[in-house]
């Protein structure tokens, strides 16, 4: 090394977020978004919703500045399968195996089971996200894994991975935002008048006969989780027959995420019939998990939807996520946004033919949230 070269950053791969220490990950991945924090992913460990045994194995990758302490860092697991990503690959796995090639294990930059973007690249110096990615690359190259993925990735990451040569997906969310709204009536008030009357109408028939209940911080207790376990379970067994998250992973949340965590449960009569569990951040609410164990017209808007818009006026947040998917949500006053991840093929042949299918998609993907822009509920 030369007179005035930088010192050189050492990258390492550590067992779990869990090992390594709790201020230096947060100082590179800020506050802005929960679900990169230390405490969120080292609950997933902890709580065992990954694991090497569920096809998620925790290989976190650190970068030591010369003080010693963590640079740069990325939330990265050994995947062998492709479930609880949201960002579907499943077409290019069957593609690559039928030509011969083993997909699986490959490297997933995210945070598990969590359709949130954000950023994947946490450092301490945005100097640093090049050659995080290069880390990221020469794990995956020599470990003879077939890919990288870093999904639901912040806006501003985009240009970073481009001008490393990954590819970049775009998908499509539905997020609602506050215009400085008082109140939910004063959002009724920029829909149609034939939308506002849907919601009123919708939001009567499934509170006939329920109470609502908030609850957060201290407030929750084992008996919330309880409850709240079977609904999970319930939703789990509908969707994709195995939950993916562990039932201790509810009580570390609880204990750890508290003041984050906002509990919606709907009551018959004092008994508990259905609830959605909502992530607080500090701009934005974040809808997670929803179950019943009753079946009420329109109450799963009324919880997943409605509520956290309120939840979200009072407390003066920015948005409202409410996860992947669902062009339900488009009469419910969300509307869809861009949603990026970044892919890194070695092997030049299947990174060309994804690459082509990845041009056809996002123009597809581009008309679809123009029309749906166009088809939303708000007054022209």
């Amino acid at each position: 090394m030369s007179e005035g070269d930088p010192e050189p950053i050492l990258a390492r791969i550590a067992s779990g977020v869990g090992a390594l220490d709790a201020a230096q990950w947060n100082a590179c991945a800020g506050d802005g978004n929960p679900f990169t924090s230390h405490a969120f992913l080292s609950i997933l460990e902890d709580s065992g919703s990954v694991s090497t045994r569920a096809g998620w194995q925790p290989v976190p990758i650190a970068m030591d500045g010369a003080d010693g302490e963590l640079a740069a860092c990325a939330p990265a697991y050994a995947k062998s399968h492709s479930q609880g990503e949201y960002v579907f690959d499943h077409a290019w796995a069957d593609a690559w195996e039928r030509a011969g090639g083993r997909y699986y294990p490959k490297l997933q930059i995210a945070a598990p089971f969590t359709p949130v973007p954000g950023r994947r690249l946490l450092t301490r110096d945005p100097a640093l996200a090049a050659p995080l990615i290069a880390a990221i690359e020469a794990v995956t190259v020599n470990n003879g894994l077939s890919s990288a993925h870093a999904t639901f990735i912040a806006p501003e990451e985009v240009a970073v991975f481009e001008r490393a040569g990954w590819l970049i997906r775009e998908g499509s969310q539905f997020h609602w935002t506050n215009q400085g709204y008082a109140g939910f009536d004063d959002f009724l008030a920029t829909l149609s008048s034939r939308k506002r009357k849907a919601i009123r109408r919708e939001r009567k028939r499934a509170l006939e006969g329920l109470t609502i209940e908030h609850v957060t911080g201290a407030a929750l207790t084992e008996a919330h989780w309880n409850i709240f376990w079977e609904f999970y379970q319930d939703t789990g067994a509908r969707k994709w027959g195995r939950p993916y998250l562990t039932r201790r992973f509810f009580s570390l949340l609880g204990e750890r995420m508290a003041d984050q965590t906002l509990l919606f449960l709907a009551h018959r009569d004092g008994r508990p019939i259905a609830g959605a569990l909502n992530v607080i951040g500090r701009d934005a609410l974040y809808g997670r998990y929803w179950g019943c164990v009753e079946e009420v017209p329109f109450l799963h808007f009324e919880l997943c939807y409605y509520q956290a818009i309120e939840a979200a006026i009072t407390r003066g947040l920015s948005r409202v996520e409410a996860g992947a998917q669902g062009a339900h949500k488009l009469a419910r006053g969300y509307r869809p946004v861009a949603t990026w991840s970044a892919h890194f093929i070695p092997d030049h042949g299947f990174r060309r033919a994804v690459a082509d299918y990845l041009e056809g998609e996002r123009r597809s993907v581009e008309r679809e949230i123009a029309l749906l822009d166009e088809m939303g509920p708000f007054r022209r």
